[in-house]
């Protein structure tokens, strides 16, 4: 009987260390798929990568741009597979879909939907759909309209929006109720890629005293030329993305911080490395007021001749002026 006591030890030992390996023990392997390369999604994806790795997750990272194209997410929903990624984070709505529709036993977790109900990903904002969760970036419209309308005294609102994204599809329909509470009138202009997106701008300049803009991505990869038609009609642009304002000729931008939002996002890939599983994460979502910022160019503002408030001056955390960024 005594010669069975050290082997019962030593068994007990074996499964004792089995049952308490953590995420942090091995190498595991995450992809993170973007919809389009620019600085929101950018940082979004910085963040995510960052609060792994504080955690002390040893991971692997397949970064992959789907470059605006649908197809291109699909196939690399197809490479996560045949690569066996432990969880696949896909940012935007194309991405997540492609994602949750390719893998069904994988994890997946999704970054800045706007709406992930609308788009299939979940039935309800209080918990994941079998092995998928994440974060939305549903922004305030509505408020965010009635606010233009207010400071700017614009009549006709333009607004230009990606068809084939579902995000961009629903906003819609809360830009039509910030125009119907503001009092104003809409005129809308649908693309399918980036490279459309100046001559949208270009169609409806003469049309709208100015133009607001959604997180949507297509839009933002292209930003550049859109603020170029308008800058040159000295109409005012309002952003729903603070980060692409920080480079100047947007009258007004209020938005969460996408960094802020790739944390959020990877504390659920933390949570689920972890070992919780998705259907039991709730969709997140930015509501704290330290997540948010709100930008006031105020050269872009002189330059459409738009006196503003010094209030909503004095509650801005960033000031573009002069050329340059100050950020309070």
């Amino acid at each position: 009987m005594k010669k069975l006591i050290p082997l019962l030890m030593i068994a007990c030992l074996v499964f004792a260390s089995c049952g308490t390996k953590k995420s942090g023990s091995k190498q595991v392997k995450i992809g993170i798929a973007k919809i389009v390369q620019h600085p929101a999604l950018d940082d979004v994806e910085q963040g995510i990568i960052d609060v792994i790795k504080e955690n002390g997750i040893d991971a692997q990272f397949d970064l992959q741009n789907a470059n605006g194209d649908v197809n291109t997410a699909a196939q690399i929903a197809s490479e996560y597979k045949v690569k066996n990624v432990d969880v696949a984070v896909g940012i935007a709505t194309p991405v997540a879909i492609a994602l949750s529709t390719t893998l069904k036993e994988t994890p997946v977790v999704f970054g800045t939907v706007t709406d992930p109900v609308g788009a299939g990903l979940v039935d309800s904002l209080d918990r994941g759909k079998n092995n998928v969760t994440g974060m939305s970036d549903a922004i305030p419209t509505v408020e965010h309209i009635k606010l233009f309308a207010k400071i700017t005294g614009i009549k006709t609102l333009g607004y230009i929006y990606t068809s084939n994204e579902a995000n961009s599809v629903s906003s819609l329909e809360l830009v039509k109720q910030g125009c119907k509470e503001a009092g104003i009138d809409l005129v809308t202009q649908s693309i399918t890629q980036s490279s459309e997106v100046k001559q949208a701008a270009d169609a409806i300049i003469n049309r709208v005293d100015g133009i607001y803009l959604t997180t949507d991505n297509t839009v933002f990869s292209a930003i550049a030329s859109l603020v170029d038609v308008f800058g040159r009609a000295k109409k005012p642009i309002f952003s729903g993305d603070v980060t692409a304002a920080k480079d100047g000729g947007i009258f007004m931008a209020s938005g969460f911080n996408y960094y802020k939002a790739g944390r959020a996002t990877g504390d659920i890939v933390v949570q689920i490395l972890n070992g919780k599983s998705p259907a039991d994460i709730p969709v997140r979502f930015m509501t704290d007021p330290s997540d948010s910022d709100l930008l006031i160019d105020l050269d872009a503002a002189k330059a459409c001749g738009i006196t503003v408030p010094e209030e909503y001056i004095n509650s801005a955390n960033m000031i573009f002026e002069n050329g340059k960024l100050i950020e309070k």
